[in-house]
C-alpha cells in the first residue's frame, strides 16, 4: 500500500497563506488520483482539491480561486498552496490517493483508498 505523509500545517493569520505538502512512499503519478480533504470536528469531511490520473484538477466550491494544487512530476509530491485563508479554513488537512478502475476520483472521498494522518491548519 502507498503511504502518504503530510507536512506544512500550523498557525496562520487570517488572509494569510500556507503551503502543504504530501509525500508518497512511491511515485504514483499517472497510477493514482490524489486529493486533499479537510476534517473539522462536528462537520462532514470536505473535499479541497484533486488531481486526476490524467493531470486534470478540480476544487471544492469554496476553494476555487484561493487554493492551488500541483504535483511534482519527478517526485510525485503533492502540494496545496492556500491563500486568503479564513478561520473557516481551519481543520486537519489529509492527503489521499485512489485508483478506482475506469473512474475519476474528484471529491468522492470513498474512491480514495490510501490516506495520510493529516496536518493541522489553524487560521485565526
Amino acid at each position: 500500500h502507498v503511504q502518504l505523509v503530510e507536512s506544512g500545517g500550523g498557525l496562520v493569520q487570517t488572509r494569510g497563506s500556507r503551503r502543504l505538502s504530501c509525500v508518497a512512499s512511491e511515485n504514483i503519478i499517472g497510477r493514482y488520483c490524489m486529493g486533499w480533504f479537510r476534517a473539522v470536528p462536528g462537520k462532514e469531511r470536505e473535499g479541497v482539491a484533486f488531481i486526476e490520473r490524467d493531470g486534470s484538477k478540480s476544487y471544492g466550491d469554496s476553494m476555487e480561486g484561493r487554493f492551488s494544487v500541483s504535483q511534482d512530476t519527478v517526485t510525485g509530491t503533492l502540494t496545496l498552496q492556500m491563500t486568503g485563508l479564513e478561520p473557516d479554513d481551519s481543520g486537519v488537512y489529509r492527503c489521499a490517493a485512489g485508483d478506482p478502475p475506469g473512474r475519476t476520483c474528484s471529491g468522492i472521498w470513498w474512491r480514495y483508498t490510501q490516506w495520510g494522518q493529516g496536518t493541522q491548519v489553524t487560521v485565526s
